[in-house]
């Protein structure tokens, strides 16, 4: 048991996002121990069942009321956990695929615009303002453009270097500095340094703020907080990245 147990314990992202790397992530572990010897269950399979509950979890936003808003809420941390077991158990059985990748990547995109597209709205459904819509909008725009910039970043810095993915990739790289076997010390240790990345206001700290502002009936104060989160990150990484690629050595870029 403790052997399947590390395994997939080593299959855990290293350096997870805030709220998946202390709460979905270790449940994905554990509910992977009693899935991954099944062959029926594949990781594709895992990511469309991901992608399918979080489908639900927005008509349930759409729905509104109590009910539906907390039951949404679990159904948005059901996604995400499925969405943490189908990468472990591409690891855990070796057969990590780019198709897979890209499939999972481009649900994680859509679920987001989902989620906050449904909140946007039954925000305006119960004050009759238009500002939330708004907040929503521009909150998904914003997130989306931190991909972008990373997309172009990357695309821009190869032309110049066909080995700049490998290097990048490589520097990334992190040994693991918590989890079974490392005593509780270090544990708590890695605990406390995982909470500044709530800051990053990444897809991890989306899961824990959307949840509770269903559960609590906040929306609007939480869709603020989500579009004021995103236009910070998604200038900051703009410039952040305008920055690095201008100390560089000037290119030609084609249209």
């Amino acid at each position: 048991m403790t052997g399947k147990l590390a395994r997939l314990w080593a299959t855990k992202t290293k350096d997870d996002e805030w709220w998946s790397s202390f709460v979905t992530a270790p449940l994905a572990i554990f509910v992977n121990y009693g899935a991954v010897d099944r062959p029926w269950i594949t990781p594709n399979r895992i990511t469309a069942a991901s992608f399918l509950v979080a489908v639900v979890a927005s008509m349930g936003i759409l729905i509104g009321g109590t009910a539906w808003f907390i039951a949404a809420a679990v159904l948005i941390h059901v996604s995400h956990v499925l969405d943490c077991m189908d990468g472990q158990m591409a690891r855990y059985r070796q057969v990590s695929s780019l198709l897979g990748s890209y499939y999972d990547r481009l649900t994680d995109q859509v679920q987001v615009t989902l989620w906050f597209g449904a909140a946007g709205y039954a925000a305006y459904a119960q004050s009759l303002s238009v500002v939330p819509v708004f907040l929503a909008l521009i909150g998904i725009a914003f997130y989306g453009l931190r991909s972008y910039v990373k997309y172009v970043g990357i695309q821009i810095q190869t032309a110049r270097d066909p080995s700049y993915p490998t290097n990048m990739a490589r520097l990334s790289q992190t040994s693991p500095k918590a989890g079974l076997g490392f005593g509780l010390r270090a544990n708590v240790v890695w605990f406390l340094k995982e909470q500044p990345k709530a800051l990053a206001a990444d897809e991890g700290v989306f899961i824990f703020m959307l949840s509770a502002a269903l559960v609590f009936d906040q929306l609007t104060p939480m869709l603020w907080i989500f579009a004021g989160s995103q236009v910070f990150w998604g200038i900051y990484r703009a410039v952040n990245r305008g920055m690095t690629i201008a100390a560089d050595r000037p290119l030609p870029i084609r249209k």
